[in-house]
């Protein structure tokens, strides 16, 4: 599948970022199976893609997600079809992916997040390893107030970015948190005016594309990997990590580079 014959999502190459854009503003982005797919196929073939070294994630129209789709759940239908046991497997087979295909993902994602991030829409952000906002930009871990849990995984990824108890009162009240307090909580690593969104996420992907590829990806796991375990596995697997950076052509290059009082070269190997 190329990145042309995607449903519900645009998406560009540029300059070694993967530009992906949530394609349903007709319901604020929300997630269809369509999209699932999409979006699950897309970041798959990235991460076999070697020009591609950092993907960036934004919404068409105001808003970044709303998540599911509250006509659906009315009604029963799509994503949101069958009784209970039936739903359980259709979150597993269906937005589960999602979140198994972006933590899966080796290479840095970049969320651009315009407008509303609500329900999934809020975990998908907290999915991505940095997150650049507006005054405009807001989240909710709004599950609880129509009922539901964070079925895509949101309890998972929600604490680990604003902590415990932050996130179980996100979790317990549904509220809605700003733009300030987001970058105060670290939902937000930077706000930006409105009209220069897509250039901050640009002007990140790029420098974190300028570096070199293995060591930015290594550096990824090696994060991931501290906050999961102790410090003895971690040690063990960046003795490895380092093992591999340290032979590769890009470490070379900017030692070279130091010594030539020049640019690197960085050629991702």
């Amino acid at each position: 599948m190329s990145y042309s014959d995607l449903q519900m999502l645009k998406v560009e190459k540029k300059d070694h970022v993967l530009w992906i854009s949530l394609n349903n503003p007709g319901t604020s982005n929300s997630i269809t199976y369509e999209m699932i797919d999409s979006l699950v196929s897309s970041l798959q073939k990235a991460e076999n893609d070697p020009s591609i070294r950092v993907a960036v994630l934004t919404g068409e129209g105001k808003n970044f997600c709303s998540g599911g789709d509250l006509n659906n759940m009315q009604k029963k239908s799509e994503m949101f079809a069958g009784e209970a046991n039936e739903l359980r497997q259709r979150y597993e087979q269906g937005i589960q992916r999602i979140s198994r295909a972006m933590e899966a993902f080796s290479k840095p994602l970049v969320a651009a997040v315009n407008g509303a991030a609500a329900g999934a829409g809020c975990d998908l952000a907290c999915m991505c390893d940095i997150r650049i906002g507006t005054e405009n930009t807001k989240f909710l871990e709004s599950f609880v107030k129509i009922g539901l849990v964070p079925g895509d995984g949101g309890s998972f990824f929600l604490q680990r970015i604003v902590g415990f108890a932050r996130a179980m009162e996100m979790t317990l009240t549904g509220r809605e948190v700003k733009a300030q307090e987001a970058l105060s909580i670290g939902l937000l690593n930077k706000i930006v005016p409105e009209e220069n969104l897509k250039a901050e996420a640009a002007s990140v992907a790029l420098q974190i594309a300028s570096l070199p590829a293995a060591a930015v990806q290594l550096s990824k796991k090696s994060v991931k990997v501290a906050y999961q375990n102790s410090l003895n596995v971690t040690l063990d697997l960046l003795a490895a990590y380092q093992g591999i950076a340290q032979r590769t052509h890009d470490h070379f290059e900017a030692l070279a580079a130091i010594t030539e009082k020049r640019k690197p070269n960085f050629e991702g190997r």
